[in-house]
Parts: C-alpha cells; sequence; structure tokens
C-alpha cells in the first residue's frame, strides 16, 4: 500500500451534442471524464492527511492517542480516555516514500532530545486503518481533512494588543502552531532551537457561519479545561486565518495565523 497525494477535481464536463443526438467521439469523451474523476477521487481518499485514533493500555491506563495529519506537517498526542490527563506528544514534518515514514522531529515531550533528528520507519495502510510496523496499535480513521474549514498547520503570526497589530517572525525558533484536520485540532507552544516545550492542547472543532469552536479534550496546562467548549469568530483575508474572541482564562484576544507550507 502506498499514498499518493494530488488534488480532487470537481466541476462539471459540458459537451456540445449534435442535432441528431450523440455521436461515439461525444460518448468517449464523457465516458473518459467520468472515469478521471473517478480516479482521482480513488487517489484522493488513500492520502494519509486527516485524524487517526488508537486506544491502548499502558501502566494500567487506558490512553487515547490522536495523530494529525497534514500536507507536510503532523502531531501525535497520548491523553488519558477517561479523564483527558495529557501524557505526551511530539510531531514535525513528514513525507512518505511507498511504505517508509519519514519524519523530523520538532518537539518531543517525553524524549526532548530527538527535536532535530529526522526518524523512518514502515508503515502499512488503507483508507480505515493505518499500522507501523514492530508497534502494537491500530489507529483508525477519525476524518479525512474535511469538514471542517480551517485544516491545516498554522503558525501564529500576529496579535492585536491595544489596537495595534503586532507581528511576529514565523521562522524563528521559538513557535506556536496550531494544526487541524477535518474534526480535530492541537496547538503546540515550542522551541526546535532549546528544544523546549511550553504546552498544548487540543479537541474537536467545528467551524459554522464564521464561528470557530473549539472542545478542549486535553489541556497539559490545566486539566480542569477538558470538558470545556471555547466560541471564536474567525474569517480567513489574503490567507491568513483572523480570529478573535475570548481565552480560556477569558481575556479578549485577536489572533492571526499564517499557513505553513509543506
Amino acid at each position: 500500500m502506498k499514498t499518493i497525494s494530488c488534488n480532487p477535481l470537481g466541476g462539471t464536463y459540458d459537451t456540445e451534442l449534435p442535432a441528431n443526438g450523440p455521436n461515439l467521439k461525444t460518448m468517449k469523451k464523457e465516458i473518459l471524464a467520468i472515469v478521471l474523476c473517478t480516479f482521482l477521487s480513488s487517489l484522493n481518499a488513500q492520502s494519509l492527511v486527516g485524524s487517526w485514533e488508537a486506544i491502548g493500555t499502558f501502566d494500567g491506563k487506558e490512553l487515547r492517542n490522536v495523530v494529525i495529519f497534514t500536507e507536510g506537517h503532523q502531531v501525535a498526542t497520548f491523553y488519558e480516555t477517561e479523564t483527558g490527563a495529557f501524557v505526551g506528544t511530539n510531531g514535525g514534518s513528514w513525507s512518505l516514500d511507498g511504505n517508509q515514514m519519514t519524519e523530523t522531529i520538532e518537539f518531543d515531550t517525553k524524549t526532548p532530545e530527538r527535536v532535530g533528528n529526522t526518524v523512518t520507519f514502515e508503515i502499512e495502510w488503507d483508507n480505515d486503518e493505518l499500522r507501523i510496523k514492530d508497534v502494537d496499535l491500530v489507529w483508525k480513521r477519525l476524518d479525512n481533512g474535511t469538514p471542517g474549514d480551517l485544516a491545516g498547520a498554522w503558525l501564529i503570526s500576529g496579535r492585536m494588543r491595544n489596537g495595534e497589530l503586532q507581528k511576529r517572525d514565523t521562522n524563528r525558533p521559538r513557535k506556536t502552531m496550531k494544526i487541524l484536520s477535518g474534526t480535530h485540532f492541537q496547538w503546540i507552544a515550542y522551541n526546535t532551537e532549546t528544544k523546549e516545550f511550553m504546552g498544548t492542547g487540543g479537541g474537536t472543532y467545528t467551524t459554522v457561519d464564521g464561528k470557530y469552536t473549539e472542545n478542549i479534550e486535553f489541556f497539559s496546562r490545566d486539566n480542569t479545561r477538558v470538558g470545556a467548549s471555547l466560541q471564536f469568530d474567525f474569517e480567513i483575508k489574503d490567507g491568513d486565518w483572523h480570529h478573535s474572541g475570548l481565552s480560556s482564562k477569558g481575556q479578549p484576544i485577536y489572533e492571526i495565523w499564517t499557513q505553513r507550507t509543506p
């Protein structure tokens, strides 16, 4: 099994029919269009992009592991299924060559010495299940990057403070990334130079009528936030995500996020 990344094509195919009905050439064009559309849809369905979940028992506790893949970036997080207590997270950039997954680590709470290293391992997967060779877990697909409007990896690039926009260099080592599939989100604050991890939180989200709603399933800084829902206004302007509302502490925020390229 292998992945092929492509952008799904949509739309209609208009063909001018002769007055006396369709001819063989026209029928061939229509059949070719249908076959092409079906083929591209099949390729898209075979993408790893989206969120995946595995459940396992470790030290007597049931843990949930949620992995989010976007084009070029990924995050994997363990937290307790029952309480949402945060256990650990790691992630960075990724690529796939056949069944060989390659990851360059940007953050790792359990083994920060791995930050900056590249690891390669073998996977097996289809559209519904993902396995890593020699790992006794099976990840089930949660979504394929839809239906949320904000799927992708984003870096915070600006904040509004006292009516003034303060921009932030997204290339510096200190980063705050928010990574979203079609239904799941996670933010991570970290430093690729010092290998320091500052915090993370995540869960599920929706985007409806300009409202972005987060449902928190884990929060490394405060487990009491698990189960809370936060709603914000959102808008895409010139490719950037403008995000405003009240923070988890009830403070007004206005943030700008810039999407990361693969």
